[in-house]
C-alpha cells in the first residue's frame, strides 16, 4: 500500500456550483452519491448551514460489524465553494479523518469538483491498528463524483 494519508479525485460536472453545493449540503441526499455503499440514510436530516454543525448518518458495513451511525462535524463551509466534515462513530469525538468537497466554477454550466478523503490527522495508534486506511479507495471516490454528476443532472 502506498505511504499516503489522503486520496483526492477530481471531475468536471456539467452543472452550476450552486446546484452541486445544494446537494452536498443536504445530508438527506448523501446516500444518492455515496460510492462506498456505506451510507443508508440521514438521521433527522437538516441542511448544513455552518461550520461546527453536526449531522448523523445511518450506515452499514462489515468493517463495523453491520449497521452503525456516524456523527459528522462540519469543518468547512463556503457556499458554492467548499464543504467538509470529520466523521466519528455516533457519540464520539472525530478521530481525525475528513471528507472535503471543493468546487471551482469553470463557467455557469460547468464546475470542477475535487473530493478529498484525508486521514492524516488520525493519531490514535490503537485505532490505526483496527482500521486499515483507506477504508474508501480511489475507485469508490471516483464513483461518488460520477454519481454526484448523475444526481445533479436529475
Amino acid at each position: 500500500m502506498p505511504d499516503t494519508t489522503a486520496i483526492t479525485v477530481r471531475r468536471e460536472i456539467d452543472a452550476d456550483a450552486a446546484d452541486i453545493f445544494s446537494i452536498l449540503s443536504n445530508p438527506d441526499r448523501h446516500n444518492e452519491f455515496d460510492g462506498s455503499g456505506f451510507i443508508r440514510s440521514a438521521d433527522h436530516p437538516q441542511r448544513i448551514q455552518a461550520v461546527g454543525e453536526t449531522f448523523r448518518m445511518n450506515m452499514a458495513g462489515d468493517h463495523m460489524g453491520g449497521e452503525y451511525q456516524t456523527d459528522n462535524t462540519v469543518t468547512g463551509f463556503q457556499p458554492g465553494k467548499l464543504i467538509s466534515w470529520q466523521t466519528a462513530p455516533a457519540g464520539q469525538q472525530p478521530p481525525g479523518w475528513e471528507w472535503v468537497y471543493e468546487l471551482t466554477p469553470l463557467d455557469h454550466e460547468r464546475t470542477e469538483v475535487q473530493l478529498s478523503y484525508d486521514w492524516s490527522r488520525v493519531t490514535d495508534r490503537e485505532l490505526l491498528k483496527q482500521i486499515s486506511f483507506p477504508l474508501v479507495g480511489r475507485e469508490q471516490l471516483e464513483g461518488s463524483l460520477a454519481e454526484l454528476a448523475a444526481v445533479v443532472r436529475g
